[in-house]
């Protein structure tokens, strides 16, 4: 019986230190993608002061010029809910914003196998993400449609859509299937990743003004968990009608 007993335990030893090896091997194995470096390989941007690109962006940032302006007449009349009072209901005391500077109705539907009507009902902020996804791409000198049943994740920051509250204003006669589809922040990451046949991991973000931060952090960790082994990462906001304006200046 003690012969046995001995035996048991010994077993039990063995069976333990070898879990606790495997165990070691684990943490090692973590550790090392924790550490692992990852490497922003393309990039694309559209930023207010004419940032059109991330040599410009470059610029502007070395120059420490001033990219606010006037809020563009196309986006809102500014001058008619301005007032200096931030107690005013109704009212902004605000003029200038950062906007870009290009127009952000311009967009080649065809080219993204999107019909006319789908492109009219989609929030501006989809379209440039759907650009920028191309030209981050372009730019890492990555064929775009290569990357088709690839392991590419893709990660959007989004928060408000102003474009859904312009689009509510037309009425309900206007609903048609792709006025939700035109601004829900998810159907503009998922988007990305069905146009380009990707079968990585998509996540839309909303955590208001770190939306795109936090996207960047995500995409970083799945790509150090072998989730995906490229990342589309992007965040969009634009302001196209004055409400979130006033709200903020009621705040």
């Amino acid at each position: 019986m003690t012969s046995n007993k001995n035996d048991n335990r010994a077993d039990d030893l063995k069976r333990a230190l070898l879990a606790i090896r495997q165990l070691r091997e684990k943490v090692t194995q973590l550790e090392s993608q924790a550490a692992e470096p990852v490497a922003i390989v393309g990039q694309s941007c559209r930023l207010p002061g004419g940032a059109d690109t991330p040599e410009k962006l470059w610029e502007l940032l070395q120059q420490g010029a001033d990219a606010t302006c006037e809020v563009p007449k196309e986006r809102w009349d500014a001058d008619a809910i301005y007032n200096p009072d931030p107690e005013a209901v109704g009212g902004a005391y605000v003029k200038r914003g950062g906007f870009l500077r290009e127009p952000v109705d311009e967009f080649d539907p065809g080219f993204f196998g999107i019909s006319p009507r789908e492109a009219s009902a989609m929030d501006p902020m989809h379209r440039l993400l759907l650009e920028l996804a191309w030209e981050a791409l372009e730019d890492a000198g990555i064929p775009p449609f290569g990357l088709e049943e690839s392991l590419t994740g893709v990660f959007v920051g989004m928060s408000v859509s102003d474009y859904d509250v312009i689009q509510q204003g037309t009425g309900l006669s206007n609903i048609h299937s792709y006025r939700g589809t035109g601004t829900i922040a998810s159907i503009a990451a998922g988007r990305i990743s069905h146009f380009l046949g990707l079968q990585g991991p998509n996540f839309p973000v909303d955590t208001a003004c770190s939306s795109g931060l936090v996207a960047l952090v995500l995409a970083v960790e799945q790509l150090r968990q072998k989730k995906c082994n490229l990342a589309l990462v992007g965040a969009a906001n634009m302001m196209l009608s004055p409400e979130a304006t006033i709200f903020l200046c009621r705040m």
